[in-house]
């Protein structure tokens, strides 16, 4: 009895002592956690595609609209959605031949980031958005800068993990696309086909991670089934190749930011092979507004550090207000 009582007290001690921050830090949390909805999982027909995509959050609040990167879809933002539905809108889309979304053949769609953007864009223009802001990683870079470039008007701002808009943020693991740009051969294209492998994928989810045993398998498992379907390998090989015409798109979008000043956040992972440390800092030149973040883990920073960059989100988003 005397044990019970001692610890009873010394419980009520520590509550009374914790400091007036901390239990307000404790509300806040609480607030969050219970403001927040569950994720539907929707499709909608866009020109004549089932478009899959993932939905968080009450549509009166502002939305961000979440761009997924390859090889994954927009399960890699499933804690984002899960996180932020509490004070944001959240839309993640699944591109044409990614994810749930339907999967046309190459005779009746032509696997160019252009057709991406312009699927996206109608998939959008469905929702009658007047603004939002987008996040973009990977893929998702030069999907989503297409749509800002032709809306500019409803961007009102991008969050940044790891998507590239500069020539000095293409990696050294681009060396064997770049061999594919300047030669089209089947040679040069079996020497990519290592990527599409359950080794290939892993890797690109733990390389440049402080702790590979952090990273969730589930992540390159799912998009080995998905890249295992009939012709996913060519279909990803024109996507590959057309690569090369974001480059040549670069400069348009970099005017974009010049002229328009979109309030930026970078989360950046800086050990990502594809696009390292150099492509953050170039952002630097063309935007004044920049919340600059970069961190000491990889390609998919949201896996190993979620928790903080959502955190940041939440603040960066805040401040828009």
């Amino acid at each position: 009895m005397k044990q019970l009582i001692v610890l009873l007290t010394t419980s009520l001690l520590i509550s009374c002592n914790q400091p007036v921050t901390s239990q307000k830090e404790n509300v806040k949390k609480e607030q969050e956690i219970n403001m927040r909805t569950p994720t539907a999982f929707k499709t909608k027909q866009i020109n004549g595609l089932k478009i899959a995509y993932r939905e968080a959050g009450d549509p009166k609040n502002p939305t961000i609209v979440l761009f997924h990167g390859f090889p994954s879809s927009s399960h890699q933002y499933r804690k984002v959605l899960r996180e932020l539905s509490d004070q944001y809108h959240l839309i993640a889309p699944d591109y044409p031949g990614f994810g749930e979304s339907d999967f046309p053949a190459q005779e009746s769609f032509e696997y160019t980031f252009d057709n991406l953007a312009k699927v996206m864009d109608a998939f959008l223009e469905s929702f009658s958005l007047n603004t939002y802001s987008i996040m973009i990683q990977d893929y998702g870079a030069p999907i989503g800068l297409r749509i800002a470039t032709a809306h500019p008007e409803k961007i009102t701002a991008i969050i940044n993990q790891n998507g590239n808009a500069y020539e000095e943020g293409l990696g050294e693991a681009w060396a064997g696309v770049r061999a594919l740009w300047k030669n089209k051969t089947s040679e040069n294209e079996k020497a990519l086909l290592p990527v599409f492998s359950l080794d290939g994928l892993k890797w690109q989810y733990t390389h440049g991670t402080r702790n590979p045993e952090n990273i969730n398998p589930d992540c390159w498992n799912l998009d080995y089934l998905r890249l295992s379907r009939p012709n996913a390998h060519r279909v990803n090989l024109d996507l590959f190749y057309d690569y090369q015409n974001n480059l040549k798109l670069y400069p348009i979008w970099q005017k974009y930011l010049r002229d328009n000043q979109p309030p930026l956040l970078i989360v950046w992972g800086k050990n990502d092979a594809f696009f390292p440390e150099s492509g953050a800092q170039a952002f630097k030149k063309d935007v004044k507004n920049i919340d600059f973040n970069i961190y000491n883990t990889g390609h998919f920073a949201l896996e190993e550090d979620g928790d903080i960059i959502i955190k940041k989100i939440r603040t960066f988003m805040g401040n828009l207000k």
